[in-house]
């Protein structure tokens, strides 16, 4: 985790298959953070109290570039794609997994690789399952763990 210097702004999640939204949503408000959900068109987000909602076009990597254009170092970005959270981690915002699988930049290289790896294999024909569904109990800790990190983080901004 780093720390650094910098406030916490906001969370900013890739809503498109996220299923912890009300977990972040019930983290944020208790720490009151806003929340920005990104997602295409084809996903129905409700804009409500605390939480700003973008919806974009339908392309592959739409919601992925619009959050990439809206972060600043400070926010934490929601995401399971390791391309955004690797772009996330570069402008200096701390980056987390929908299971709150924290991403590293000691980490990332090999992370990419891995997503290249199977993406070949995908082109040439050969498919995985991909993730099982969250369970209930990782929702639950996932929702620790993003208290656990604002915690943190918010008692190293006010030393």
């Amino acid at each position: 985790m780093s720390l650094g210097t910098s406030r916490l702004r906001k969370i900013v999640v890739d809503g498109d298959a996220c299923p912890v939204k009300q977990e972040i949503i019930t983290v944020a408000r208790v720490f009151g953070l806003p929340v920005l959900m990104v997602s295409s068109y084809d996903h129905v987000l409700r804009a409500e109290e605390g939480v700003t909602v973008v919806q974009v076009d339908r392309g592959a990597d739409s919601a992925d570039l619009y959050i990439a254009n809206h972060i600043s170092a400070g926010d934490i970005v929601i995401t399971q794609d390791y391309g955004l959270a690797a772009l996330a981690l570069g402008k200096r915002c701390l980056a987390l997994s929908n299971r709150g699988q924290e991403y590293e930049n000691s980490t990332m290289d090999f992370m990419l690789e891995s997503r290249h790896a199977k993406a070949v294999e995908r082109r040439r024909g050969h498919y995985s399952k991909g993730p099982k569904a969250i369970t209930a109990e990782e929702k639950n800790l996932f929702q620790h763990k993003l208290t656990k990190l604002l915690t943190i983080l918010q008692e190293n901004v006010q030393l």
